[in-house]
């Protein structure tokens, strides 16, 4: 085995504890992560030979990430228990079964729709803090609102915060670099302004076609996989009987979201695909179309007979009904505001976040403990702050009691001790690995040397695999952008050595990227933490985890097939194995579907 191999699998070792002990052994992230983290450090220090302090500064920095995602995590669970304490979420409750009281058709509403549209103004975990929450109100369980809410940070992530993964993390990875510009200047693009972002948008409209591909069958997953996993027959066969109205639900924002990606660049896909399929499906949804004409609606089974890992410990109740329910306007009202502030204060035109990201309004730390690694806190920019605001609007506008708004913060803040202990061990392991170049042994970081590794393996084939390594820099960074900041040069480097479009396999790099969201140890921990449901981070990953290899798999197909096109045809290994995956998602539909309904409950 050569050097480069070997040390591939070593810079490995951080993500094996994680899969061992989180994964497969079951172990809360509160005990498999600390674990994780000091295998990294221990490889920093030993192997790679980092000096002290900079592990002690990388350290540092991942505990003020973490209390920035804790921060984050307060403000979703305050806006639900104000809506709790205020009476809202019950008539948004009467609001969603007045549209279909169906749970599989509510999931593909508030998870794929709702929650795309949320992803493409404010990004960075915030769906899920919107989404897993207002599906618990509504009385899913605490588990199946977390796995579908993780779900879908797959197809909207690469254009989430007004395109942040594509404009600032391809961006930032393949700026300033010669081979870069000469390939650019090729396309007819320049290096600077308006011709940069022209090359940025024509590398987001290929991550875009890629998305809509794959992304549409994930409305369908989503809801074959509550199914499966929370229905009283555990069967797939009640998720797959709505196929017809999830491929609808997929269409009606993809399609808008490839044009918009085509027609206005990386900005807003995901922002005006989710509003656009809001508006097409909640209508549709009211009139039944394409919807099955079941006896009964779906529903979970009654809550005495839920599994002992469903429920989280936040206690979603309505508040007291002293009067008549509120109106259905007033009790959106919030969600209206929240939704307002977070474009307002994601497009640059309106002014809004020059001033909130000011010097003035920073907390900066520079240069931790004299090495170059820096944190910006921009406290007023943060989701976790819009919360808030939102839901001291709340208090106004519904008028409570000041004893149930209150009662609304301590219950907010009490659940934030559980979800502490992972966040504090999961973001500093996550900053020691990426932070671990520069040592004495002359190694890059550790994420660059296995990506290096997998390069040296795949050869020509690198296209199938291109897609892994961008989920991979999600699953250890827990963030698209910052994967595409590590691995685009080096995915356009891979690209251009084996002969093939090297935008295309920066395109595959910014798609897995998004995929491994899903899995996503640090987002799979807050949007847990969000309804209480702390401990059972691996049991949503071994579910997740099906999703990421379904999205990793089709993109590594399709991608191989688009780069190898021009030199050996379409029929070539990557279009032959993505006409054979879609076959045998074809053939398990139609399976499932024919088969009696005795099988069903044991599918």
């Amino acid at each position: 085995m050569g050097a480069e191999l070997l040390m591939a699998l070593v810079a490995f070792l951080p993500i094996v504890v994680v899969g061992v002990f989180l994964v497969a052994l079951r172990w809360p992230a509160s005990r498999a992560m600390p674990l994780s983290y000091i295998t990294a450090a221990v490889l920093a220090l030993w192997v790679w030979q980092v000096p002290g302090v900079q592990v002690a500064a990388a350290t540092v920095h991942g505990v003020i990430v973490a209390c920035i995602l804790l921060y984050i995590i307060f403000g979703a669970v305050l806006l639900l228990n104000t809506l709790q304490q205020s009476g809202a979420l019950r008539s948004i409750r009467q609001g969603f079964t007045d549209i279909s009281p169906d749970r599989r058709i509510q999931v593909i509403i508030i998870a794929w729709l709702f929650g795309s549209f949320i992803e493409g103004a404010a990004g960075f975990g915030t769906p899920a803090a919107v989404a897993v929450p207002l599906m618990v109100g509504l009385g899913f369980p605490a588990m199946a609102a977390v796995v579908s809410g993780m779900i879908i940070q797959s197809t909207p992530v690469s254009f989430g915060a007004l395109g942040t993964p594509i404009l600032v993390g391809v961006g930032t990875g393949l700026e300033g670099d010669a081979g870069v510009a000469e390939y650019a200047a090729g396309l007819g693009f320049g290096t600077g302004g308006a011709e940069w972002f022209g090359f940025l948008a024509w590398i987001g409209s290929r991550v875009a076609l890629l998305h809509m591909i794959i992304g549409t069958f994930i409305p369908l997953i989503v809801v074959s996989l509550m199914t499966r996993f929370f229905g009283e027959k555990r069967s797939f066969v009640e998720g797959l009987r709505v196929w017809r109205f999830s491929l609808f639900a997929a269409v009606s924002m993809t399609i808008p979201y490839v044009i918009v990606a085509f027609l206005l660049g990386p900005e807003f896909p995901s922002l005006l695909g989710g509003l656009i399929g809001l508006a097409v499906v909640v209508p549709a949804a009211r009139r039944g179309f394409l919807i099955p004409d079941d006896a009964e609606p779906w529903e979970f089974p009654p809550e005495s007979a839920w599994g002992s890992d469903w429920s989280g410990t936040i206690d979603v109740r309505d508040g007291e009904l002293t009067g008549k329910p509120m109106s259905m306007g007033l009790a959106w009202a919030p969600y209206v505001v929240l939704a307002l502030l977070l474009v307002a204060t994601r497009i640059p035109a309106l002014g809004i976040q020059s001033i909130l990201t000011s010097d003035a309004l920073t907390m900066s730390y520079v240069d931790i403990f004299g090495t170059d690694i820096t944190s910006n806190v921009q406290l007023f920019y943060l989701p976790g702050s819009v919360f808030i605001v939102v839901s001291l609007v709340t208090f106004l506008l519904h008028r409570m009691p000041g004893r149930s708004y209150l009662r609304a913060w301590k219950d907010s803040s009490r659940a934030l001790v559980s979800a502490s202990v992972a966040l504090i061990f999961t973001v500093p392991m996550v900053q020691v690995f990426i932070n671990s170049g520069g040592g004495e042994a002359g190694l890059l970081e550790m994420p660059i040397v296995l990506a290096e590794g997998v390069a040296e393996l795949a050869g020509f084939t690198w296209p199938l695999f291109a897609p892994l390594v961008g989920g991979f820099g999600a699953f250890v960074a827990g963030s698209n952008t910052i994967s595409n900041m590590m691995f685009s040069l080096f995915q356009f480097g891979v690209g251009t050595r084996i002969g093939v479009e090297p935008g295309l396999v920066v395109a595959l790099q910014a798609v897995g990227g998004a995929a491994g969201n899903v899995i996503c140890v640090h987002n799979v921990v807050a949007a847990s933490a969000v309804v209480g449901l702390v401990g059972q981070e691996g049991a949503v990953i071994r579910k997740t985890l099906i999703v990421f290899c379904y999205y990793a798999l089709m993109a590594g197909c399709l991608g191989y097939a688009m780069v190898w096109w021009g030199t050996r045809g379409w029929l070539n290994l990557g279009s032959v194995l993505f006409v054979a995956c879609v076959a045998a998602i074809v053939l398990f539909i139609r399976h499932h579907l024919h088969a009696r309904p005795d099988n069903a409950a044991s599918s």
